[in-house]
């Protein structure tokens, strides 16, 4: 059995981890059309490349179906509840960074911190009968966000796309949502709260805690966290 590496299968994702690896003498790469998923490994023997969707891999590690991955923070912390149990964090690869943020409408302007949002969702729910709607695809990580700075009165409304625009399209009236410049935020008139950074997200090498190793896998491990100079 071979050591299984995980990497996102498309995009700039691919590219600059792909990129990482090849700086540190272990080239990766596709076997055939952008169409297949099959991929290569050069530089270190017994080591098998899996091209997966970067949602996939936390999944995939946790299940112990791949030893590492290369995924963005926010997608382990979202998918894998107690995730520093199933996941150890190799290294930060630098790329790929994003923030988890919540914002609300601009023309709010005297909601600008958690403790101004708890009160309009009291005051909202008092007046039209139902929570406040937060939009977004992170529902772990923004409901134990909210949880610790004691903001109570909401309801979560799932987001798989387009998140910014659910304030304009009154399916929500506020958000939280990964964002790099803020700018799409800011074309849809929203703004971030004050204190509303709930993550700060890139790309990184994760390990499964919980798949069992051959001794050729642990020497094969080593070998390449050398490689790599994560040893």
């Amino acid at each position: 059995m071979s050591l299984k590496l995980g990497v996102p299968s498309k995009g700039r994702l691919m590219e600059k981890t792909f990129e990482w690896f090849g700086k540190r003498g272990i080239e990766l790469g596709r076997a055939g059309s952008d169409r297949e998923y099959a991929g290569y490994v050069q530089g270190i023997d017994n080591v098998d490349l899996v091209l997966l969707s970067a949602g996939e891999i936390p999944r995939e590690l946790a299940a112990g179906r791949i030893h590492l991955g290369v995924t963005g923070t926010d997608l382990v912390r979202e998918k894998l509840g107690q995730w520093d149990n199933r996941v150890e964090e190799i290294a930060e690869l630098g790329f790929g960074q994003a923030d988890l943020v919540l914002a609300v409408p601009g023309a709010w302007v005297d909601v600008n911190t958690l403790d101004d949002l708890d009160a309009v969702a009291s005051a909202f729910r008092a007046t039209h009968g139902f929570r406040l709607r937060i939009a977004t695809k992170y529902h772990r990580l923004v409901r134990e966000f909210l949880r610790e700075n004691g903001v109570a009165d909401y309801q979560l409304v799932d987001s798989q796309g387009a998140t910014e625009g659910t304030v304009k399209n009154e399916t929500a009236e506020a958000i939280a949502d990964i964002t790099s410049t803020g700018d799409t935020l800011r074309a849809n008139h929203l703004k971030i709260l004050e204190d509303g950074l709930i993550l700060r997200s890139q790309a990184t090498l994760f390990r499964a805690r919980r798949v069992p190793l051959s001794d050729m896998d642990r020497s094969t491990l080593a070998e390449l966290l050398k490689s790599l100079s994560l040893d």
